[in-house]
C-alpha cells in the first residue's frame, strides 16, 4: 500500500485534484459521530431534531414553542398547541425511553400570557406605522355618455 502511495505521488497523479490548496470543511465543528445523519437529514428537508432522544426532543419542542408561540394566529391556537405537547409530554412519563432527562409540563396560563403580550406589542407596532389621516371626500366621477343613444327614438 505504502509502495503504490509512492510511486502515483512520484508519477504526478495527486496533482492537479479539485478542491487542491484548498482548507477542508467544517474542521472547526467538534467531533460529532452523527455529524453526516444530520447534514443528510438537513439536506432532504427533515429536521434533524427528530432524531434526538424522546426526552431531549421534547425539551427542545418545549423551547421552540416558547420562542414561536407569538406567530400563532389565536389563544385558541396557543391552547391547542400547548394541550397537544403536554399530552406528549405526558405520554412519555408513562413510557420512558433514552437518557433519563426530566421534562415539564408547559404552562398554559404563562404560554397564553407572552402570546397576549406579543399581540399587544404588534398592534401598538400597527398603529404607530399607520398614521392618522382624515379619509378623503370622494368626488362624483363625471357620468360618461353612452355610445348609442338608446334614450332617441327615430322619427
Amino acid at each position: 500500500m505504502e509502495v503504490q502511495i509512492r510511486r502515483a505521488i512520484e508519477e504526478g497523479k495527486f496533482d492537479n485534484l479539485p478542491g487542491a490548496g484548498k482548507p477542508l470543511r467544517n474542521l472547526h465543528r467538534a467531533s460529532d459521530p452523527m455529524w453526516w445523519a444530520r447534514q443528510k437529514a438537513i439536506a432532504e428537508g427533515l429536521d434533524p431534531s427528530a432524531m434526538l432522544p424522546p426526552a431531549l426532543r421534547l425539551r427542545k419542542e418545549r423551547q421552540r414553542l416558547r420562542e414561536t408561540v407569538a406567530d400563532l394566529p389565536s389563544e385558541q391556537a396557543v391552547r391547542d398547541a400547548v394541550e397537544d405537547l403536554n399530552a406528549q409530554i405526558r405520554e412519555h412519563w408513562r413510557a420512558p425511553s433514552g437518557p433519563n432527562v426530566p421534562v415539564g409540563l408547559v404552562d398554559l396560563d404563562e404560554m397564553l400570557e407572552l402570546w397576549r403580550a406579543a399581540r399587544r406589542a404588534r398592534e401598538a407596532e400597527a398603529a404607530a406605522a399607520e398614521p392618522e389621516t382624515p379619509p378623503a371626500r370622494e368626488e362624483a366621477a363625471p357620468r360618461r355618455r353612452r355610445w348609442w343613444p338608446w334614450g332617441r327614438r327615430r322619427a
